[in-house]
């Protein structure tokens, strides 16, 4: 009796101890939320974060904001929500930066696999190879020989250290043996001021910053960092092929994540509604192709696999670029 007594007890502070969190997944959410873009205001990044504010705070019922965090690569804003409370109140929206920073940082403050939570992949961004119109180069190769011929001259911008923008002109470098000086910015929109003013000769970066100038004659695309042309620029081949490069490949994806130990109830809940938010055919026709950025979604875990199998495929690349993580 009194073992029965004693079981039935247990059975009551552990139903008691359930219960809050429970209550706490089945009433969310009950207060404003935000969305961490871990780089400055006017990027892919931002833009997609905002469409999925405005359209969150609609569905889920409470405010949506969208705070940029930027600095060391994206790593200042990623840190920061790694900390923070796995309630569904605080969201990280991230590109391929996540897992590429494994190969450019020595010490990352967070784990980019065991700290989050994914939620959705939601977009893949293309990222053009570009350069000031006033520069006398019109294809990959005639770079490549404009910049073999002035070694220790030519610069290209990024969007910071570990960046996809980083990635790609490091893996330029390697197969082409050219040099070239990084130049690391806070975020991809300052990319564009220093290209139109001259500040970088390249930059390999978000085509939605760079398409209205080029449209304007300002910048000129050279070619396509994907193993496919765009849609957006029909004319323009890809960075393999134009450059006799086989195997160059950089593909770019957005993506949502949550602090590790976010309630799973949580984790669908967000994953319909971003899910829906991208498969909207007026968001996609006036938002994402006007930026010429493709919606993608996925469940968590086939966004889970994306991120592991990218840890290796870009550790090798950094590798065989000869990138020394610091």
């Amino acid at each position: 009796m009194a073992r029965r007594i004693a079981a039935i007890l247990i059975g009551v502070l552990m139903c008691s101890v359930a219960l809050p969190s429970q209550a706490q997944s089945t009433s969310w959410p009950n207060r404003p939320m935000r969305i961490i873009v871990p780089l400055t205001t006017g990027g892919s990044n931002d833009l997609i974060a905002r469409i999925l504010a405005e359209r969150l705070a609609v569905a889920l019922g409470q405010p949506v904001v969208v705070e940029n965090k930027p600095g060391a690569g994206g790593n200042v804003g990623t840190e920061y929500v790694s900390h923070q409370a796995p309630d569904g109140y605080t969201l990280l929206l991230s590109s391929n930066t996540h897992v590429i920073n494994l190969s450019f940082f020595a010490h990352l403050p967070y784990d980019p696999i065991k700290d989050f939570e994914p939620i959705s992949m939601v977009a893949t961004v293309p990222f053009v190879m570009t350069v000031n119109s006033s520069l006398p180069v019109h294809s990959v190769k005639e770079f490549i020989d404009y910049a073999r011929a002035r070694p220790g001259t030519i610069t290209y911008g990024t969007a910071g250290i570990g960046t996809p923008h980083h990635l790609s002109a490091e893996l330029l470098k390697s197969m082409t043996g050219i040099e070239m000086t990084h130049v690391p910015y806070k975020g991809a929109a300052q990319l564009v001021p220093a290209l139109l003013g001259n500040e970088v000769t390249v930059t390999v970066a978000a085509i939605n910053t760079l398409l209205p100038h080029m449209r304007s004659g300002k910048l000129r695309a050279l070619a396509v960092s994907a193993d496919h042309p765009f849609d957006v620029l029909p004319d323009v081949p890809t960075i393999a092929d134009a450059g006799g490069l086989p195997g160059f490949s950089i593909d770019v994806w957005l993506g949502v994540l949550a602090p590790a130990g976010t309630p799973r109830p949580i984790i669908d809940r967000l994953n319909m509604e971003i899910n829906r938010i991208m498969r909207d055919p007026q968001i996609i026709r006036d938002r994402l192709n006007a930026m010429g950025v493709a919606s993608v979604g996925s469940t968590p875990e086939r966004y889970m696999e994306v991120m592991k199998s990218d840890i290796a495929r870009y550790a090798k690349i950094a590798r065989d670029a000869h990138i020394q993580p610091e």
